[in-house]
């Protein structure tokens, strides 16, 4: 939206889009037909990305959806069990989560990527053994890279449990424990924290 009155949809971003959107540095410039210029790219990037020879430049309209894209992907994330995997392989939304006890609220292994798992399939048949097929089919955020990732808080005298990323510095999650309410919001420039492993 130009005036916060009229709305439209963005378009889905495609692997394309999210690959040239990295390639780009600094904020957003607030202005959906802005015009990018790949002004530090090495040959190999540009020659990968840009077949034709040509550098062509990407609209704010792109970047915004390939950098949501890039959000969701990395740190779009649900409480363990709240969706399930059934025999036949789908993932439906689980209709008895009641939410997790605040013990285990408060620990990294409880939360899950909301992504097709990446780390999951590395683990060896000792490590899968003592997961559960049905709610433990995605990857859990105690395993992201760099370690230290994540910030876990308590609010409200204990009553919600707050997670941030330290790597899209902005992204918040909540969750009430012993209830169905958790979510997550992003709030932040665009910019991924490149610096975090020199951070932590």
């Amino acid at each position: 939206s130009l005036n916060c009155v009229e709305w439209s949809l963005l378009p889905p971003a495609t692997d394309e889009m999210v690959a040239q959107a990295e390639q780009l540095k600094g904020r957003f410039q607030g202005d959906p037909s802005f015009e990018y210029t790949y002004t530090e790219i090495n040959a190999e990037d540009a020659e990968r990305l840009f077949e034709d020879g040509k550098k062509p430049m990407i609209k704010e309209e792109s970047r915004l959806v390939a950098t949501i894209e890039q959000i969701d992907r990395a740190v779009g994330i649900i409480p363990r069990g709240a969706f399930v995997k059934t025999p036949l392989g789908s993932v439906r939304e689980n209709r008895h989560f009641e939410g997790l006890s605040l013990t285990e609220a408060k620990k990294l292994s409880s939360y899950f990527h909301f992504t097709k798992p990446v780390n999951l399939k590395k683990k060896t048949l000792l490590e899968k053994a003592d997961l559960d097929p049905s709610t433990d089919f995605l990857d859990s955020l105690e395993h992201d890279i760099p370690q230290g990732s994540w910030a876990v808080q308590l609010e409200k005298g204990g009553t919600v449990v707050v997670l941030r990323s330290l790597l899209w510095l902005g992204l918040t999650f909540y969750h009430v424990p012993m209830t169905k309410q958790y979510g997550y919001i992003y709030f932040g420039t665009g910019e991924k924290n490149l610096d975090l492993p020199f951070m932590l």
